[in-house]
């Protein structure tokens, strides 16, 4: 790929077929000729991070390979990279919209999907805090009944700019579930959601690969429901 190199990896996902995915070969990538990247706010550190295969990415697609489906449930992954429990849930047949601020994501989903045999799914752009530039797909809108992500809680976030976010997209009878590698900044979070009158249990996940630390599994549910969508992700 121009400005890049990538990998593919057959990753196995507990409960569920091996998904073939595409990534960043590693965390020294970097390609934004045009600006993109910068003008949303993602230095150059930052640029590589969504196509990396994280751990906390693999353990929520495996509690999403058993998680029971929802008849009418829409899911919404946010930060999502190369959105493994989104493919993971599509592939289950639910109504998933995949979410990230990267302008490179929609183009690994769209080749993740191809490698998969899986068709057309929706991705939005989707940011919380710093929000500029251009976004390369549409915007996300509407209200989910689910929305999961994996390690959102890796920087401290006073200003609550991650609730506002969830605030905005979630219906008004659902879940929230992130899946956390102990990052450190759960309190400000837990508290955040604890307004907007969720409840919270924690599950430890174990660890994928024997030694490592373990995670945990946030949950926070709430009653009342509304729904919402956005458009696919297709090859026009």
């Amino acid at each position: 790929m121009p400005g890049y190199l990538v990998s593919h990896h057959v990753v196995t996902v507990s409960g569920g077929a091996d998904l073939t995915i595409r990534s960043l070969q590693d965390k020294q990538q970097h390609a934004d000729p045009d600006g993109l990247a910068a003008a949303a706010g993602i230095s150059t550190a930052q640029w590589s991070l969504f196509g990396q295969l994280w751990p906390a990415g693999q353990q929520l697609a495996a509690y999403m390979a058993t998680r029971p489906l929802v008849a009418d449930e829409n899911i919404l992954e946010i930060g999502c990279g190369l959105a493994l429990a989104s493919l993971v849930c599509h592939r289950r047949g639910a109504l998933v919209t995949a979410s990230d601020c990267h302008p490179l994501v929609g183009a690994f989903l769209l080749e993740n999907l191809r490698l998969n045999g899986l068709a057309p799914m929706r991705y939005c752009h989707g940011a919380w805090g710093l929000d500029g530039g251009v976004p390369q797909a549409p915007r996300l809108q509407g209200r989910f009944e689910l929305i999961m992500g994996s390690d959102v809680l890796y920087e401290r976030d006073d200003a609550g700019t991650l609730p506002a976010f969830i605030r905005k997209h979630a219906a008004a009878r659902g879940e929230v579930l992130i899946l956390d590698p102990n990052r450190g900044n759960r309190a400000a979070f837990h508290r955040a959601m604890a307004s907007q009158g969720y409840d919270r249990t924690e599950i430890r996940v174990p660890p994928l690969v024997s030694g490592a630390a373990a995670a945990r599994l946030l949950r926070y549910q709430r009653g009342g429901r509304i729904a919402a969508a956005c458009p696919p992700v297709d090859e026009a």
